[in-house]
């Protein structure tokens, strides 16, 4: 019920201009979804909704969303931040990070989409990377150092 309610709420506010909550409660209801302004202030909270001005001076509820190339700079900053050194024992790639930074340039390996990572487990200063194959191993180390500015 909560991801059709959600759907429907994006759908709703992409096609009109609703810039309140009880705007959005009552277009709710008019769908068929009984909802409480508890209920409606949480869906705007968990879909990250924001208001945007609007040409005339009314507001209206649009989207939160920070761009892909955003999101990459800030995990290429994490990686950058954290990284200390890397070494390769055949498909296993090795990452030393600074002191407690290891889970956080994990994360963001993950979320740069390094394809030849299968997988990856983060202590406190070490990773350590399960890669597809040794020439994906070493080309992914050719990519990092070019990050870090080897």
């Amino acid at each position: 019920m909560k991801t059709s309610r959600h759907a429907k709420i994006l759908e709703l506010i992409q096609k009109n201009e609703i810039g309140t909550q009880e705007e959005l409660s009552a277009r709710l209801e008019q769908e068929g979804y009984q909802v409480t302004q508890a209920t409606v202030s949480r869906d705007i909270r968990e879909l990250k909704l924001t208001k945007v001005a609007l040409s005339n001076g009314k507001q209206k509820y649009a989207v939160l969303a920070e761009t892909n190339h955003d999101m990459t700079q800030k995990y290429v900053r994490v990686f950058k931040d954290g990284f200390v050194s890397m070494d390769m024992a055949q498909n296993i790639l090795v990452i030393k990070t600074v002191s407690g930074m290891a889970m956080a340039v994990a994360a963001a390996l993950d979320a740069m989409d390094c394809h030849e990572i299968v997988g990856s487990i983060a202590g406190d200063d070490t990773i350590m990377c399960a890669v597809r194959t040794v020439e994906d191993t070493s080309a992914l180390m050719g990519r990092l150092r070019k990050i870090v500015g080897e």
